[in-house]
């Protein structure tokens, strides 16, 4: 089986050893996603709507990059430092995903990296 890892110029480099997405047997694997933009500006200072909004938009571009999309998503992983932000979080992806309903686990975490609030991680099919 043949693995293709994905770093599309739609999005910061990562900052470690790692690719945004890995691909193979007809999977999509993207690592968890910061609200980072693609300048590479953190939004530390943005709201948690913002944040959200960013990691989504990171989700989907590391997706594409692999040849896959926000459809095919199998499951999604999201940690968040609050979970009171749980219901905001809810309401934006649900806008976000539309009809389709992956398997999804949000698990609040004490702190993430940068002090960002939010980082979303995927598994779709090719």
């Amino acid at each position: 089986m043949t693995i293709e890892t994905f770093n599309p110029n739609t999005m910061a480099a990562p900052g470690g050893h790692y690719s945004h997405a890995a691909a193979g047997g007809g999977l999509v694997f993207v690592a968890g996603q910061l609200p980072i933009d693609a300048s590479g500006r953190k939004l530390s200072d943005a709201p948690f709507e913002a944040q959200a909004m960013q990691v989504l938009a990171n989700l989907q571009a590391a997706l594409v990059a692999a040849g896959s999309d926000k459809q095919r998503l199998l499951q999604v992983r999201v940690y968040i430092t609050d979970i009171a932000h749980w219901p905001a979080f809810n309401q934006l992806y649900a806008a976000w995903s539309g009809a389709h309903r992956p398997a999804r686990a949000v698990v609040p975490v004490p702190q993430l990296h940068f002090g960002l609030l939010i980082e979303v991680e995927g598994m779709a099919l090719r």
